[in-house]
């Protein structure tokens, strides 16, 4: 029996993962697939007018089964994958390019919307509204009013993007689990705390070494050796490896993927009328253009660039002083930014670490959602996973309903992609009178416990689960009618608002007292230590803000550009990133390291014309936590007001109207700046 193609007998029908084997997938697709066309021309055979009941409501509500295999499957394919896995991806996901392109492209289907949305809005709730335009406008969006010509040229664009992003995805994995820097002389691991020893002899045990050390591309091992390992050289090996990931000569390089992904957009952009692909992107997008976009970057660049410039100086003469090092690079900047910051404010992560075991901080941020929200979370051993580290909670509200099932998975693994993200197995709507509730999961890739200590977090990865439990809480309060507006549906630009604003909380006594306690004696983080994590919020605020604004950029180089001028992305790949960091970045170039070939976020994720938006958003979380600071950062009133305006209606409205419910107003630059430092005699008249 496929379990796909039943009703879940399990508690809160969560998908029963232990049941589902890889050959349940691309027949329930099939399924899906043909149920879902019987079900689109059940609506097109339909002998009454078009009305939004029987046309858009009733086409919200199809394609079950393929919304239940592609849950699994793609959330399984990034965080527990194997190449079993990637090759049926490479097949399913053409099935549903052609799937989804087959009813875009439905000339009867799309005369019936057509119908409906030259009807007018009389009659209809905002969020029917919402509805209406968002679908008539994916129609149009996706080829509904192409020639047939036009519309076939269509269909193998998006196939092909689709298996290229998948491959381009491949690409990286394989790259970051080739690398191995593997040490057999204790000198070489000067500089390095014992925990990361540790957990480093555990993966060479785990690799078949003995008495040696492992060093791996992923996060919790890539990030402490750059951030104290003495020894230079191998600091630079180990940046040369993270950094040409898809750059090598190898059958892994990206750079041929890259260009077709490119020129693909850009051909997909034009035959849709649109300039660009960016330009077609944004039109969707609280940003609106990619002129609206550059001037954004560029506004926040012109604040930063003399604060960044200084501390880049800093920085420099820091490194000389020390080592005498002459010209500082890439691969020294986290080294000696981690001392200097240790020098200036007697901070830094191995101080803070034995603070954050990871059990406490999962602890401390359902403690603030409760003090927000009310909301409380229950741990569930009856909820199926799909690896043994996944652990399952069910959220219950401030009235002891149920709200949803939270799956929290942190420790990396070989089929696993880096870095963290937030997503769902299965999406909030009302359907039949019945408030289906959200299955929502975050993803992160933090050190395992080893025999000797429990999972530590430096304090950035402890704004990383906020971060990511801040999206969660997108999904998890999620309270509408329709799942392609519920939750976390929205603008790109606005999706990041929850996530970076929780991230707030992490720098407040308030909140650190919940959860931050050594684990070993229990000892409530100390009040300096707290001040100063505070007073060293800023540093280097100037070249992170540099960091984002480049990658921003390199993202709009990429996709702004014309069909026309599609050949000029046969130039070098590292004068294409040059020209586009003109300015940004302060330390030399790399020869052999590429950001585009490993930039996951834009040419697999869904992050294309879109990178920009965490600074977007970042404007507007800044702004939000005003209120929050003016009325006491755990105030309910000012929390539940977030929560009915932001977090509950999902993509219901535009973003902008709801950031005015919540706020009262429009956010500007102001607030963002000023907290990070860069506001010093400036006048700002930027609005985002």
């Amino acid at each position: 029996m496929n379990p796909f193609l039943s009703t879940y007998k399990t508690p809160f029908e969560t998908i029963p993962f232990s049941k589902i084997n890889n050959e349940h997938y691309l027949p329930a697709l099939k399924k899906g697939i043909e149920l879902t066309q019987a079900e689109i021309q059940n609506i097109i055979s339909n002998p009454q007018p078009p009305t939004f009941q029987n046309t858009i409501e009733v086409m919200e509500k199809t394609g079950d089964i393929i919304n239940k295999v592609t849950a699994a499957f793609f959330n399984l394919n990034a965080a527990n994958t194997n190449d079993e896995m990637q090759s049926l991806a490479q097949g399913i996901s053409p099935l549903l390019t052609a799937h989804g392109n087959d009813i875009m492209m439905n000339k009867e289907l799309f005369d019936r919307i057509k119908v409906v949305y030259e009807s007018g809005i009389e009659g209809l709730t905002t969020e029917q509204e919402t509805l209406l335009t968002k679908t008539y406008k994916s129609f149009v969006r996706n080829g509904a009013n192409l020639g047939e010509n036009e519309k076939n040229r269509l269909r193998e664009i998006d196939t092909l993007t689709a298996k290229l992003s998948l491959t381009f995805g491949e690409h990286v994995l394989k790259e970051s689990n080739q690398f191995k820097l593997v040490l057999d002389n204790q000198k070489n691991l000067s500089g390095l705390p014992q925990s990361v020893i540790e957990a480093a002899s555990i993966t060479a045990k785990n690799e078949g070494y003995e008495n040696k050390w492992v060093f791996t591309l992923d996060y919790p091992s890539y990030i402490p050796f750059m951030t104290y390992a003495e020894n230079r050289s191998l600091r630079e090996q180990m940046y040369r490896a993270f950094n040409s990931k898809g750059f090598q000569d190898n059958d892994n390089n990206n750079t041929a993927v890259v260009r077709k992904i490119t020129k693909l957009r850009a051909e997909r952009a034009q035959l849709l009328g649109y300039e660009s692909h960016a330009h077609y992107v944004l039109e969707e997008r609280m940003a609106e253009s990619p002129s609206k976009v550059l001037d954004f970057l560029n506004d926040i660049q012109s604040k930063a660039i003399r604060h960044a410039k200084n501390e880049f100086d800093e920085l420099t003469a820091y490194a000389h002083q020390l080592d005498q090092i002459k010209q500082i690079q890439k691969w020294d900047g986290i080294y000696y930014s981690e001392k200097l910051k240790k020098e200036k404010f007697a901070i830094d992560d191995e101080l803070l670490r034995p603070y954050f075991q990871l059990e406490n901080v999962v602890n401390g941020v359902f403690k603030t959602a409760q003090k927000l929200f009310g909301i409380t979370f229950k741990q569930r051993n009856d909820i199926d996973v799909y690896h043994e580290d996944v652990i399952t909670y069910e959220v219950l509200s401030d009235k002891n309903e149920h709200l949803a099932v939270f799956y929290a998975d942190f420790f990396p693994r070989p089929g696993k992609r880096q870095g963290a993200w937030m997503t769902s197995f299965r999406s909030q709507k009302i359907e039949d009178n019945r408030n289906i509730r959200p299955h929502v999961s975050i993803v992160c890739n933090f050190t395992k416990p080893t025999d000797e200590l429990p999972s530590l977090l430096s304090f950035q990865e402890v704004t990383t689960l906020f971060h990511e439990f801040g999206h969660a809480l997108h999904g998890i309060f999620a309270n509408g009618n329709y799942a392609s507006l519920s939750g976390t549906s929205v603008f790109w630009d606005f999706v990041e608002l929850p996530s970076q604003l929780l991230e707030n909380w992490c720098y407040e006594k308030e909140c650190l007292n919940l959860f931050a306690k050594h684990h070993q004696t229990n000892e409530v983080i100390p009040l300096d230590y707290v001040q100063k994590i505070k007073n060293s919020s800023n540093f280097q605020a100037g070249m992170a803000t540099l960091r984002q604004i480049g990658l921003g950029k390199i993202d709009m180089g990429w996709h702004a550009i014309t069909l026309d001028n599609a050949e000029t992305l046969e130039n070098d790949f590292i004068a294409f990133e040059s020209s586009q960091l003109n300015g940004i970045d302060l330390y030399p170039s790399v020869d052999g390291c590429c950001i585009s070939t490993s930039f996951s976020h834009i040419f697999q994720g869904g992050y294309s014309s879109g990178y920009y938006s965490y600074k977007w958003a970042e404007v507007l979380e800044a702004d939000a936590f005003e209120a929050f600071k003016e009325m006491g950062i755990f105030n309910s009133k000012v929390a539940h007001k977030f929560r009915d305006h932001i977090l509950s209606s999902g993509g219901s409205e535009h973003p902008s109207l709801l950031y005015r419910k919540f706020r009262g107003k429009d956010a500007t630059i102001d607030a963002l700046l000023n907290r990070a430092g860069l506001i010093q005699d400036q006048k700002i008249n930027s609005k985002s």
